[in-house]
């Protein structure tokens, strides 16, 4: 009989998401999907899953983004760049409208420009994320029940919890390559919370297409989901504030 996979933690790749269902014990299952709904219609669905992804859009911004960046940041030392600010609701359904990437990010820094305190446009990498972003806001829009199942965290704020509440001392990449001590020290904490680490390696991250710091974000973002199903999560904001839709904004470890 296939173990049910209680947790799921979900990282957004190039062209989809990885997805790590993990028991909380000795099983952790590795897979690709295009999008996330189908993760939910399946009979085994988890029953918990943190997506790395924002959840919950703002009408207007003040300066570092919503509440929950600006209170995570400070926590991650030298990671803090990690931490996009996420724009307007405006700005993001511009930025995924009609047009070309280059009519499309105009738009959306325009939206932004207009709905932020102080102005600020949108930043290319954060820009990068906006198909993602309406994917997961749209699928919580229209199963509002999905809330308290599917929830928003971050993978190095995961891994900032998993290590005594201290900031990481290594990067996951430099100039945009691999840094194995970073990634050997985020196998080390997945370990220690009891994640079997053997196919978070090189040769599972080319079959699924993906990274291996993908593969790695996505196992930090099931120990979160386990540590909601127990109680144990930290927020952030505690308790979580709530969009004009009724979508929770606050970022769990």
């Amino acid at each position: 009989m296939t173990p049910a996979l209680p947790f799921a933690g979900i990282d957004g790749c190039r062209g989809g998401w990885i997805v790590a269902r993990w028991d909380g014990a000795d099983n952790l299952r590795l897979s690709r999907t295009a999008t996330v709904a189908p993760l939910f219609e399946a009979p085994d669905a988890p029953d918990i899953a943190a997506i790395d992804m924002p959840i919950g859009l703002p009408e207007r911004v003040g300066a570092g983004g919503r509440t929950p960046e600006r209170l995570v940041r400070p926590l991650l030392g030298m990671r803090q760049s990690s931490v996009f600010s996420v724009p307007a609701r405006a700005a993001v359904m511009a930025g995924v409208g009609p047009g070309d990437e280059t009519t499309r990010y105009r738009a959306a820094c325009a939206a932004a420009l207009a709905t932020s305190d102080p102005p600020r446009a949108v930043a290319k990498q954060c820009f990068h994320l906006f198909p993602k972003i309406a994917e997961v806001d749209a699928l919580l829009r229209e199963r509002p029940g999905l809330a308290d199942r599917l929830v928003e965290c971050h993978p190095e704020v995961a891994f900032w919890a998993m290590n005594g509440q201290a900031a990481l001392d290594q990067p996951k990449k430099v100039k945009n390559r691999p840094h194995a001590p970073g990634l050997d020290l985020r196998l080390m904490l997945l370990a220690a919370s009891g994640v079997p680490t053997a196919l978070l390696n090189a040769q599972t991250a080319r079959a699924l297409g993906a990274g291996l710091d993908d593969l790695i974000d996505a196992a930090a973002c099931a120990v979160t989901a386990k540590r909601v199903a127990e109680g144990k999560a930290l927020r952030f904001p505690d308790p979580p504030e709530a969009d004009a839709f009724g979508l929770p904004v606050g970022i769990l470890a």
